[in-house]
């Protein structure tokens, strides 16, 4: 399958950006101090846990995707040679 060259920067970038999202999002979680994240006794509640699932096979789905879309972009530039 061969992908267009917008197509392909396109699943770059939304790589690129589930990585900063992604990794924003868990620095905030560990950081909150709301106390929803910890409980009174400084231990992770479900909330924290969930999140950080969701978070995580967030981080990977979009590493894949970035992969993708890397692999084109790179396809893309050897073919024009």
């Amino acid at each position: 399958m061969k992908l267009s060259r917008t197509s392909s920067w396109f699943l770059l970038a939304f790589g690129v950006w589930s990585w900063f999202i992604w990794i924003s999002f868990v620095r905030n979680l560990w950081r909150n101090g709301s106390g929803l994240s910890f409980d009174t006794a400084g231990d992770p509640t479900g909330y924290f846990w969930v999140h950080l699932l969701l978070a995580v096979a967030s981080f990977l789905l979009g590493t894949a995707v970035g992969v993708i879309g890397l692999r084109s972009v790179m396809a893309l530039r050897r073919e024009s040679r």
